[in-house]
């Protein structure tokens, strides 16, 4: 089975960025960490820094919300980055992402 975070990896790298996966496993907590503790992949090109956040279509509205209260938001927006969520679902044997722009 593919992470979603793999296949949001694949879309942005088919889109020319050079992309790295930000978020990592503790294995003490048995938990994941995602940058600044809202970003699971950072990617560069085209002129720009992209931060994506991805998840399933049904928590887009809670991930929006983790990103906006995050401590960090306001100096990635105020640093020029762009900032989506990625929510994917499957229509028939598919799957399809939905992308939310923040900034």
């Amino acid at each position: 089975m593919t992470t979603l975070t793999a296949r949001s990896k694949w879309q942005l790298e088919g889109d020319g960025y050079r992309v790295a996966i930000v978020e990592h496993y503790n294995a003490f907590t048995k938990r994941k960490h995602d940058l600044f503790g809202c970003i699971d992949i950072l990617a560069i090109g085209n002129g720009e820094t992209l931060a994506v956040q991805t998840t399933s279509k049904a928590n887009m509205a809670a991930r929006r919300h983790k990103i906006q209260d995050s401590d960090a938001y306001a100096e990635m927006v105020r640093s020029g980055w762009r900032i989506q969520i990625h929510g994917w679902h499957k229509e028939g044997n598919r799957w399809q992402c939905k992308v939310e722009e923040l900034c």
